[in-house]
């Protein structure tokens, strides 16, 4: 998986090439030539080899505006128990295989082979540390029963953190479902965090499925099956992400 790209920040701009070339008129390699022929501008002023476009800009090629295309592909799976959230295709269990999509697309962060529910997908690398930026604080619900009844002082512990891998998890949101079920959500995303949580206090869990990445909500969506984004909803997943 990729990570993000430097030269696509909001701070430090967009390299012009890969700007030219996003519109779709040609590859990289063919706007360096554009570019050192004169016939790129940035704000109507001849453009060079190092220049940058940033928020707000207009590039003109031979006195024609262009507008990068966006062609990023963002999807919401329902991720069946027994997939594993990997693109090694060598894994007879790897979503990548189990989707079948037709073009390249890779996991935003994972869930357990033996856990369940939403996962997006996007062949969009520029944005998937920014998403998974523990400090960012980027909403996850789950829905988890355990293998026995709990009781409110283990919902005072995992609301107020454990000891988890040499540090305390932070403060998160509880809410009981039934005798052996509760919502929880999460704002860090530590391995295995909520199953590590609950067997530090005793308990096992038994069944664990995301309903909640952000503002992208698992809904009605059927075990096995995947739909794109909305526009809204892509829209309020990368707020600041560019």
């Amino acid at each position: 998986m990729s990570g993000s790209d430097p030269e696509n920040t909001a701070s430090e701009g967009v390299r012009l090439n890969k700007y030219v070339s996003s519109s779709g008129m040609c590859s990289r390699r063919e706007a360096d030539r554009l570019i050192e022929s004169g016939k790129v501008k940035i704000n109507g002023v001849t453009a060079d080899l190092g220049s940058r476009v940033f928020d707000g800009d207009t590039v003109e090629v031979d006195g024609k505006p262009i507008v990068p295309e966006d062609n990023s592909i963002y999807i919401a799976f329902n991720k069946p128990l027994g997939v594993t959230c990997t693109t090694d295709r060598r894994d007879p269990s790897n979503i990548i295989d189990y989707i079948a999509f037709k073009e390249r697309i890779f996991p935003i962060g994972r869930l357990d082979k033996n856990s369940s529910g939403l996962i997006l997908l996007t062949n969009n690398g520029d944005i998937v540390n920014g998403l998974l930026r523990s400090e960012n604080g980027h909403e996850k619900e789950y829905v988890v029963t355990l293998d026995r009844p709990y009781d409110g002082k283990f919902i005072k512990n995992m609301s107020s953190g454990v000891p988890v891998l040499g540090r305390m998890t932070l403060p998160t949101e509880v809410f009981p479902v039934n005798s052996k079920t509760f919502r929880i959500i999460l704002r860090q995303g530590m391995n295995r965090q909520i199953r590590r949580m609950c067997e530090y206090l005793g308990y096992r869990v038994t069944k664990l499925k995301r309903i909640r990445f952000i503002n992208i909500e698992l809904g009605d969506l059927e075990v096995g099956k995947w739909r794109y984004l909305t526009a809204e909803e892509k829209k309020e997943l990368l707020k600041g992400m560019k």
